[in-house]
């Protein structure tokens, strides 16, 4: 993806993400997260929750790549701010949607600012935005 190729409004394909019990608990491991709530469904019960859910980082990492996955290899992620809703709990599905709200010049860098939102059977469970710097022309490198 090349910056010309971008507009403002345009809209990102939806990625759906299977929240399996599997991505919950090897996501949270990989990234040190050794919270309970995460990995056992007994002692995340007990504290009140319906069932183990995904930790941040894991939601963090999920927003990065949809939109590096829309980029291709030339994107450089350059901010991810996110906010959380309703948790993400195994056995859902979460829809990634993005919207393309900018792009700019800036020091040297062509910037694209795209307003993303995880939705799942609960309502949105991440809205935020990402700054990717996307290069002017593809030089087949």
């Amino acid at each position: 993806m090349r910056f010309d190729q971008v507009d403002v409004g345009q809209k990102l394909p939806v990625q759906e993400i299977d929240v399996t019990t599997r991505l919950i608990v090897s996501t949270a491991l990989a990234s040190r997260d050794y919270q309970n709530v995460h990995h056992d469904r007994d002692q995340a019960q007990a504290l009140g929750s319906q069932d183990i859910f995904m930790n941040i980082l894991t939601t963090n990492g999920l927003v990065g790549r949809f939109i590096t996955d829309w980029t291709g290899p030339k994107g450089r992620l350059k901010s991810v701010k996110i906010k959380l809703g309703v948790p993400n709990y195994a056995g859902d599905v979460m829809k990634l949607v993005g919207k393309v709200q900018d792009k700019r010049e800036v020091s040297g860098e062509n910037l694209v600012e795209v307003a993303v939102t995880g939705k799942n059977s609960m309502g949105n469970h991440v809205t935020g935005t990402v700054v990717v710097a996307l290069p002017a022309v593809d030089r087949g490198e």
